[in-house]
C-alpha cells in the first residue's frame, strides 16, 4: 500500500515553494552558484522524505488505506479495541495479536493499565521502525509463519485477535492455523477478515505475501469452522454487537468470536 511520492527535486524546478527562484527564471543568465545550492537542498530534501517514508504514522496509514481503496483489518483491530474490551473484560489483559503491522497493536494494547501483549507477524519485517525492532529484540513481537505450530504452549493467552492474516492462507493451511490459534489460547479467538471485492491484489502485495487475498463470504466461513469443530462464542458476540451499537461503531471487516478448544 505505498503511494507515489512527490518528488521534492521536482518542487524545486517549479520554484513555488522557495523564495527568489522565481526572479532567477527571469534573468538570461543564472548564478552557477545559486543552481547548486538549490540542487544541493533538493538532494537534502528528498533524502529526508525518503527516510521518513518507511515511519509512517497509523493516521498517515490509514488515510492512504481510504485513498487507496484498501481496507486494512489490522487497522481496524486498533479501532475496535474499546469494543473488544466491553466485550471480552478480563480476557483483554492477556492478548496475541497474530497478523501484519502487529507492531502497532502491540504498542496501543500496552499503553493500556494491566493489559500484558505480544505480537506474530507472519511477514518479513523489512521496514520496520524502531519501536517494531525494539518489541523483536525484547521477544514481545515474533516474526513466525503460521502455516507452522506456533512457538507458544498451550493456553498461554487469555484472548487472541488476528487479523489480515487468514484472508491469505489456503483451506490446506487453514486447517493447520485455525487449530493452533484456539490451541495456545484460554478465552476464545478473534477473527477480522475481509470482505468479498473490499480490495485488489496488488504487485507488492503478491511479491510480500506471496498470494493475492481469498477473501470470502461469512457464509463461507461459517459453514468453514462447523466443518472444523470451531465454535462460536456466542455470548462475546453478543456482547460485541451490544458495545458496537452502544459506541456507534460499524466494523469495516468481517468479525468472528471463536472458542477455544477445551
Amino acid at each position: 500500500m505505498s503511494r507515489r511520492p512527490v518528488n521534492p527535486a521536482r518542487r524545486l524546478a517549479d520554484g513555488g515553494s522557495i523564495p527568489f527562484v522565481g526572479s532567477a527564471h527571469s534573468k538570461s543568465r543564472s548564478s552557477p552558484l545559486l543552481s547548486v545550492i538549490l540542487l544541493a537542498v533538493g538532494a537534502v530534501l528528498l533524502i529526508g522524505y525518503l527516510y521518513s517514508g518507511s515511519g509512517k504514522t497509523t493516521i498517515e496509514k490509514e488515510a492512504l488505506s481510504k485513498v487507496e481503496g484498501v481496507v486494512s483489518c489490522t487497522l481496524e483491530v486498533q479501532r475496535a479495541l474499546p469494543v473488544l474490551k466491553k466485550a471480552y473484560g478480563d480476557s483483554m489483559l492477556k492478548v496475541l495479536h497474530v497478523g501484519p503491522e502487529t507492531c502497532s497493536v502491540v504498542s496501543k494494547l500496552l499503553k493500556e493499565e494491566d493489559t500484558e501483549a505480544w505480537g506474530v507477524e507472519p511477514y518479513d519485517l523489512d521496514d520496520a521502525d524502531a519501536n517494531c525492532r525494539s518489541l523483536v529484540q525484547k521477544g514481545i513481537v515474533r516474526v513466525a509463519d503460521i502455516k507452522f505450530p506456533l512457538p507458544y504452549r498451550a493456553k498461554s493467552f487469555s484472548l487472541v485477535i488476528v487479523s489480515d492474516a487468514v484472508d491469505y492462507l489456503s483451506p490446506k493451511y487453514l486447517n493447520r492455523t485455525l487449530p493452533e490459534l484456539a490451541r495456545v489460547s484460554v478465552d476464545g479467538v478473534v477473527i477480522f477478515a475481509g470482505y468479498p471485492g473490499q480490495h485488489r491484489a496488488k504487485v507488492s502485495e503478491l511479491s510480500k505475501f506471496g498470494r493475492p487475498a481469498k477473501l470470502r463470504s461469512s457464509t463461507w466461513w461459517i459453514r468453514y469452522f462447523l466443518q472444523n469443530s470451531l465454535e462460536e462464542n456466542e455470548v462475546a458476540a453478543k456482547k460485541f454487537d451490544q458495545a458496537s451499537v452502544k459506541r456507534s461503531y460499524k466494523p469495516a471487516c468481517q468479525v468472528f468470536h471463536l472458542k477455544s478448544y477445551h
